[in-house]
């Protein structure tokens, strides 16, 4: 079993699918977290319930990540009730659908500003604790953001993004012994991709690319998220580390 104990883990977009399976595996590690939510108010307090049933420390913050000083808020308020920040999983995100001949400006904006520009000033405001303990980033990228999603190129293009984020950053904080990496999932049963994914109703085309013969699940993304955040990852920055299934092998 990995060892956190001591940590200190901001994750966003915390209180349901992937973050929340963050936020559970993190904290049976060893974890106190600040769990970020944006409406979502009651799996929020919940999860922090669970959090606290394990011995761990366990906070909730609501934000709207693609507000700078909502976040500058989030961050300050994390480490201040946690007493440091060593850990960032930057995971809030959104997935919609539109053609880029219907789009308008708004649903692009929309898209670049909570899965993109959100990461920006979530990187900003965590790198001066970061730099305190030689901490660890971590984004939620995706498979779309790696080979392009039609219907989705405002998604893609976002998540695009937090790939060269990634890369960009690991460069620039290397020196600070911060890491920075990824977790790129593929298809991946939450209430998201619940329309598409439930075992009653999925698409028998959207299982056929991927070589496992099925979707991920939540805790499929947390384990990786976790080893990142670990010792054990301590040489490993700039990574993307694909959870697909064998969809996407680059």
């Amino acid at each position: 079993m990995i060892d956190l104990r001591g940590s200190k883990a901001l994750v966003t977009g915390g209180s349901r699918g992937i973050g929340a399976a963050c936020c559970r595996l993190l904290a049976r590690a060893g974890c106190d977290i600040a769990v970020h939510y944006r409406e979502r108010v009651d799996e929020a307090r919940r999860l922090a319930e669970e959090i606290v049933a394990m011995g761990r420390q366990a906070l909730t913050i609501s934000a709207d990540i693609s507000d700078p000083q909502q976040v500058r808020h989030l961050v300050g308020q994390a480490a201040t009730e946690l007493n440091g920040l060593n850990i960032v999983v930057g995971n809030a995100g959104i997935w919609k659908g539109a053609a880029v001949a219907e789009m308008t400006n708004a649903e692009w904006d929309e898209m670049i500003g909570i899965n993109l520009s959100g990461l920006f000033y979530l990187s900003r405001e965590s790198i001066p604790h970061l730099r305190l303990a030689g901490g660890s980033l971590i984004f939620i990228a995706s498979t779309a953001g790696q080979r392009g999603e039609a219907g989705h190129a405002h998604y893609a293009a976002s998540k695009g993004g937090v790939i060269a984020l990634t890369r960009s950053l690991a460069v620039e904080l290397a020196p600070a012994k911060i890491r920075v990496n990824a977790v790129s999932p593929g298809w991946i049963r939450t209430d998201m991709t619940e329309a598409l994914l439930r075992p009653d109703r999925i698409d028998e085309s959207l299982k056929e690319p991927i070589p496992l013969g099925r979707p991920g699940e939540p805790e499929d993304v947390a384990g990786p998220v976790v080893f990142l955040a670990s010792p054990l990852a301590r040489h490993i920055t700039g990574a993307i580390i694909n959870v697909n299934g064998g969809a996407v092998l680059a």
